[in-house]
């Protein structure tokens, strides 16, 4: 389980720079620096999937970074299990699987090589690593391109070989970030089916993404954060109940519109 309570994160604005008319409208916008994420809070229990919603620019990927510890908060408090990973954040690490926007794969290692050196990293055996690896090449569709090197995968390659290399240590919480954008139906269904697994298993998933259909499918709760405020943190069935007739759209513009006011 994880707790999220009140977190906030700023960045400061480079020396001169000018805000349009719309930015200084915009009350995350403070003296020199940009609140990106004012008050976040929000909790996801063991074998639970929570969708996180927002506009662009809303404060998500900022939250994603300090719950996976990449970045650290100004304010607020992060428990993973009830210890506190922002006083130990390097072991905080070894429990949390992330993938973030950008897959950063080294391009001239095979799909295979790419996980198993992040299994070493985590000090996973040999006998451990092949077995985990054969395991989610199974659950991803992997195997026909194991040997293949990153720089020749295709988009869906990539984006699977990121998942696997993010999951492999076996981690308490998985965090990800838009994990299906801009891949074709069939990756995007191998891709929220591996989540579904990860739920069976009783793993917490954090996903935020910009289809309603994946949050349908697959979350319990919602959060939707919009100008860096968690305007929304409920079950999926709640969400719903702020439309008229159950539309996930339509619940979704009744946040935005109402915390915009």
């Amino acid at each position: 389980m994880i707790e999220i309570r009140q977190l906030a994160k700023a960045f400061a604005l480079e020396k001169g720079q000018k805000l349009s008319e719309a930015e200084l409208q915009d009350v995350r916008y403070t003296g020199r620096s940009f609140c990106s994420v004012r008050d976040v809070s929000f909790n996801c229990n063991n074998g639970e999937v929570i969708g996180l919603l927002g506009p662009n620019g809303a404060g998500k990927t900022t939250t994603l970074r300090m719950l996976s510890t990449a970045l650290k908060p100004d304010a607020g408090t992060i428990l993973l299990d009830g210890k506190d990973i922002l006083r130990e954040p390097v072991l905080a690490r070894r429990s949390i699987g992330f993938l973030s926007s950008n897959t950063g794969l080294y391009g001239r290692l095979t799909a295979f090589e790419n996980v198993a050196y992040f299994a070493r990293l985590h000090g996973m055996t040999e006998v451990a690593l092949r077995q985990r690896i054969d395991e989610l090449f199974t659950l991803l569709d992997m195997h026909s391109f194991a040997s293949r090197r990153a720089e020749l995968m295709s988009s869906g390659m990539k984006q699977k070989t990121a998942i696997a290399r993010a999951v492999v240590h076996s981690p308490a919480l998985v965090v990800l970030d838009e994990p299906t954008t801009g891949l074709d139906i069939m990756t995007t269904q191998t891709v929220l089916d591996f989540i579904h697994s990860l739920k069976v298993a009783g793993t917490p998933v954090i996903f935020s993404t910009h289809h309603l259909d994946e949050v349908s499918s697959l979350c319990d709760r919602v959060v939707v954060i919009n100008q860096g405020i968690s305007a929304f943190n409920g079950s999926l069935a709640a969400f719903r109940q702020l439309s008229s007739d159950g539309d996930l759209r339509q619940a979704f513009m009744s946040v935005i519109k109402q915390e915009s006011v």
